[in-house]
């Protein structure tokens, strides 16, 4: 009985892998590219009527400059705000008041920071000034707000099947995506158009404190979120992937309708997106409903180019964040972007140290020495577009401390220098991570995601085939050379979560510590 359950697995696990991967995913794959340099990528799927779409800009927070951290994330809040068209009652009206709350909100917040940077303090005038403003902006905001229809957008999709309305930004690109029934796509067409082409910036100020309110709860008064902000910043000293994808707390106050604006202009033309339609579809006719909706948009300049590259880290890199919540540790090193023969690797050591249950990390830490309540990897943090990082994290099982945690963690990467992976726990884990995209790309929206993302951060969704290959051919020897080659001290940034008013110190070396 269990020989014939295991053959009905192992059957139904190739048949997904024949209908999901290469080559029948590249042959069924159409890509179409406009000439304002849209790129448009297709795969039939005719077993339900609805179409899964995912709209990938190869934007996010890597593309901000100082003093406009943020910027990415709150257009994508923008974003849903509507256009011309959507979301209002009578634009013509309302635009003249937009205009002016911009002008209103800019000179406030101007005044306001002059204010803060006043020692004597601020003038009986100087203040009348502020209070003059601040009675302004809410009279314009109370004169838009009748103009406004609240949620137009997601309403229409609603209205007509859509699900899944949602929307990401990171610090690669930002994301938008929706299911709905296929005979729906000339609605989608004319929506997506009119916001990729015609976004309305209104309720900016109003937008703009949702997300000062939600940079609070998830990096202020977070203590995960705030050790993670603490912990990126210290292991980048230049490249923007120190900054948090949401910004920091005093430019988002300083953003303006002006600077969203120019950001969108700069960096979400056509020729930065792409669009993945997997689905109930007619590609010709697809190709004909996007071209007349999105071919009338133009080609933006090419964005300006990013050239901070990170330096070489010369030395270990400890900070702490003290906070009222139990303690928690995350560790960092430095590794090579997306496409580097080495990046692969690193997957499979992601997989090896803490995919499930029978990861090493897990049975060693959590199972056995009863050291950590939780212990995780990833091996891309927080981007791929750039040289990023290969991080462990892990929270401690009272008594037991970061220390000790951190103590175990270096013996497993000792480990991984010293002893090669067996065979038979490196198959088990190339299996997994084969299947694991196996199963990513079988639903329409996970396949959507993942051709739009590589199209994006590889420039190429075929790096989904070439890289399933090179993680096939990771050898042991390849596991122990990059463990031996990034795994050092010098190389790596702690970042340690204290208990605020407890009597803890935490060690530069903790006592027992391998030393790579």
């Amino acid at each position: 009985m269990i020989f014939w359950l295991s053959f009905a697995l192992i059957l139904s696990l190739n048949l997904s892998l024949l209908y999901a991967a290469t080559p029948s995913l590249a042959e069924r794959v159409i890509e179409h590219r406009l000439a304002n340099g849209l790129t448009v990528l297709m795969v039939e799927r005719h077993q339900t009527p609805v179409v899964s779409i995912n709209v990938t800009f190869a934007v996010g927070g890597i593309n901000e400059q100082v003093g406009q951290t943020g910027l990415a994330h709150l257009y994508e809040h923008m974003a849903f705000k509507g256009t011309r068209l959507v979301g209002t009652t009578n634009y013509e009206k309302e635009k003249p008041i937009l205009d002016e709350l911009a002008l209103v909100g800019t000179e406030l917040d101007q005044r306001q920071r002059d204010l803060a940077d006043k020692r004597d303090g601020a003038t009986t005038e100087e203040r009348a000034v502020v209070e003059s403003l601040q009675n302004r902006l809410l009279e314009l905001q109370a004169q838009a707000a009748h103009y406004v229809v609240g949620n137009e957008l997601a309403l229409l999709y609603q209205r007509h099947g859509g699900v899944g309305l949602n929307a990401s930004t990171g610090k690669d690109v930002t994301r938008y995506m929706i299911s709905l029934p296929s005979n729906r796509l000339p609605l989608w067409a004319a929506i997506e158009s009119d916001r990729m082409a015609n976004p309305v910036l209104r309720e900016f100020y109003k937008e703009r404190g949702v997300v000062m309110e939600e940079r609070r709860l998830r990096n202020d008064d977070s203590p995960n979120g705030l050790l993670f902000e603490t912990f990126t910043s210290a292991a980048f000293r230049a490249h923007s992937y120190g900054v948090p994808t949401i910004g920091w707390g005093s430019d988002i106050l300083s953003l303006t309708p002006a600077d969203t604006e120019a950001f969108f202009k700069a960096h979400y033309g056509p020729d930065q997106a792409t669009i993945a339609l997997v689905g109930d579809i007619n590609p010709k006719e697809t190709i004909a409903l996007i071209e007349q909706a999105f071919g009338k948009i133009p080609a933006a300049l090419p964005p300006p180019p990013l050239v901070t590259i990170e330096p070489e880290q010369r030395g270990e890199r400890r900070v702490e964040v003290e906070f009222d919540a139990e303690p928690a540790i995350v560790i960092g090193y430095h590794k090579p972007r997306l496409g580097h023969p080495d990046d692969d690797v690193f997957d499979v050591i992601d997989a090896v140290l803490s995919d499930g249950l029978t990861s090493r990390l897990h049975q060693t830490l959590v199972r056995e020495k009863r050291l950590a309540a939780s212990v995780g990897s990833d091996a891309s943090h927080p981007g791929v577009r750039a040289p990023n990082l290969f991080i462990f994290t892990a929270t401690p099982l009272a008594p037991h401390t970061t220390a000790e945690v951190e103590v175990a963690v270096y013996e497993e990467i000792e480990r991984l220098k010293r002893e090669p992976v067996a065979s038979k726990e490196l198959e088990k884990v190339l299996n997994n991570l084969d299947a694991d995209l196996v199963r990513g790309l079988r639903s329409n929206s996970g396949l959507a995601s993942q051709l739009a993302l590589y199209q994006a951060v590889a420039g190429d969704w075929r790096y989904i085939l070439t890289s399933r290959d090179k993680v096939a051919a990771v050898t042991a020897a390849d596991v122990q050379r990059v463990a031996k080659q990034y795994f050092t001290k010098s190389n790596r940034t702690v970042a340690v979560l204290v208990k605020k008013g407890a009597n803890n110190t935490v060690a530069v070396m903790p006592v027992g510590e391998v030393r790579p």
